[in-house]
């Protein structure tokens, strides 16, 4: 072979093989950068789903007893989000109605207010926020409706963007109006549309009254049978949770003769979270339209009801976002409903307020739908409760839903653990008998626990009460205790079980428990 040629040929080898080097790091490196962004855009996987685990961690590494005051106390120094609770007026024992005064040792002393899950505290500001717009309509009269703090005809405007943060939509997805079961109802009007083979809604046979009641009536209204028209969802037999597959395999068994799904954000007797995203893709590819109740959801779990595609969404605001009993309602209609998306849906219930602004006033007899969800509000809104809901929107914007989330993983699982610590897991048999209703898994519910008792509830109820411990009763058999993230401690955890746990332990109440003692419910022994 000629040596020229060799060199050449050589030379040749060295360069093609030095591109397809080249080539390969490119693939390589293009692919690897690929997956790092896939990687960036899938939610936050959870490492541990027991929080017990993330405190037993701790307690080793403080070398301190978990169970003991100075864990809880340590928590709270360690804790980000404790200056909130600054931010918050909370109840004295005092001022309480049925607190035994003879065990009030220091009359400043605050309660330990677990109830955030059925009315949130109020934030300091609220009063301040009320009184600003009493004094701009005392000063200005009608002139109140367009000018000064908080204008009564645009009041309803400035919560929308922090709304829509807080629930994971787009500012004009959003509606802040009237109050939930109003709401449902309005939207419901407009949207369920009963065909002879399309006119079921799904529902949980345990919703809340009001939810179950609009159902039942719009079914009526549209005159069809309920029981023909309603299905309801159950826990399985000797269960209290519902099951992710039960409620796929009857959306997959009934989607096409079902023209809405309404279920909660967050279950309100149990505390279960609800996969809204996973319903929500199983409901449309069958043809149904989802709609999902968030009164114990919003201000409680992370919300993205744009991205999950929900169809609309209602909830109050009194819960815990702390704007005050018959505080002001809000809607969520996704964009493809709106003006300009692809199902616009028209609204059937229309009034002067839903009208646009800039025709309002022109007093037309033809209805120029608002852009966005304002289409669907029917009256002015009221200032006072503008403000209400604006004083407590300003903290939530001073965090975000996952601070929020990553405090309220410790700080319900701390209350998940001290009562699996004295009342489950090393009870002994003359112990009393704690049951947690609520998912122990901590991605499977919000701040809520939801507890039954081998005694009656009203008894139980009765002597925190007396001790200044403020939690609810829902019957049939659960007892709701609620830490909630903003306002409520570690130290609060500890010693509301600590309280409970000398309650039921106490040897005078045991005594006056009579065998035959049920809760003051619907006749049902405690189970």
């Amino acid at each position: 072979m000629n040596t020229k040629t060799s060199s050449l040929t050589f030379v040749q080898l060295v360069y093609y093989r030095g591109r397809i080097l080249v080539v390969c790091i490119f693939v390589l490196v293009t692919v690897q950068a690929t997956l790092v962004s896939w990687q960036r855009s899938l939610p936050p996987k959870p490492t541990m789903s027991y929080p017990s685990e993330v405190l037993l961690k701790k307690a080793r590494e403080w070398c301190c007893d978990p169970n003991s005051l100075t864990f809880a106390e340590r928590l709270d120094q360690e804790d980000e989000l404790a200056h909130f609770r600054d931010k918050f007026i909370i109840p004295k024992k005092v001022d309480l109605p049925y607190v035994d005064r003879s065990l009030i040792t220091n009359i400043e002393e605050e309660c330990i207010y677990l109830c955030g899950h059925s009315l949130g505290l109020q934030p300091k500001k609220t009063s301040s926020y009320v009184q600003q717009v009493l004094e701009n309509w005392g000063k200005r009269g009608v002139h109140s409706h367009t000018d000064g703090f908080l204008p009564a005809a645009f009041c309803d405007l400035p919560p929308k963007e922090p709304m829509a943060r807080l629930v994971g939509a787009k500012p004009e997805e959003i509606a802040i109006m009237n109050g939930l079961s109003v709401n449902l109802h309005i939207l419901m009007t407009s949207f369920y549309k009963p065909t002879p083979d399309r006119h079921k809604i799904l529902i949980e046979e345990y919703a809340f009254p009001s939810d179950m009641y609009a159902v039942k009536s719009q079914i009526a209204l549209h005159e069809y049978p309920v029981d023909e028209s309603l299905i309801t969802l159950c826990p399985r037999e000797g269960e209290d949770l519902l099951k992710q597959e039960d409620i796929l395999s009857v959306i997959e068994a009934h989607g096409e003769s079902i023209a809405l799904i309404l279920l909660p954000g967050v279950q309100y007797y149990t505390g279960q979270l609800i996969d809204t995203e996973n319903l929500v893709r199983a409901g449309h590819q069958k043809g149904c339209l989802v709609a999902v109740d968030l009164a114990h959801a919003v201000g409680n779990v992370r919300l993205e009801l744009h991205k999950w595609g929900v169809d609309f969404a209602t909830w109050c605001t009194y819960k815990y976002l702390n704007t005050g009993p018959g505080g002001i309602g809000c809607i969520f209609v996704h964009k493809r409903h709106l003006n300009d998306g692809d199902d616009f849906v028209i609204p059937k219930l229309q009034g002067w307020w839903g009208n646009k602004i800039k025709t309002k006033f022109l007093m037309d007899k033809k209805f120029d739908p608002c852009d966005g969800a304002d289409m669907f509000k029917l009256s002015n809104p009221a200032p006072l409760l503008s403000s209400t809901l604006m004083a407590s929107l300003e903290i939530f914007e001073q965090t975000n839903m996952e601070e929020l989330a990553a405090k309220q993983f410790l700080l319900t699982g701390y209350l998940d653990y001290l009562i699996d610590k004295c009342f489950i897991s090393e009870r002994s048999e003359t112990s009393p008998y704690v049951k947690i209703v609520t998912p122990r898994d901590a991605h499977e519910r919000g701040s809520q626990l939801s507890l039954t008792f081998d005694i009656p509830l009203n008894i139980v109820q009765k002597e925190l009460q007396r001790r200044g411990i403020v939690c609810d009763i829902r019957l049939p058999s659960v007892i709701r205790v609620s830490p909630i993230v903003l306002y409520n401690s570690f130290v609060d955890v500890f010693r509301f079980v600590n309280v409970l746990k000398a309650v039921l332990q106490d040897p005078v109440l045991s005594k006056n428990i009579s065998p035959n003692d049920v809760v003051e419910n619907d006749g049902r022994v405690l189970e």
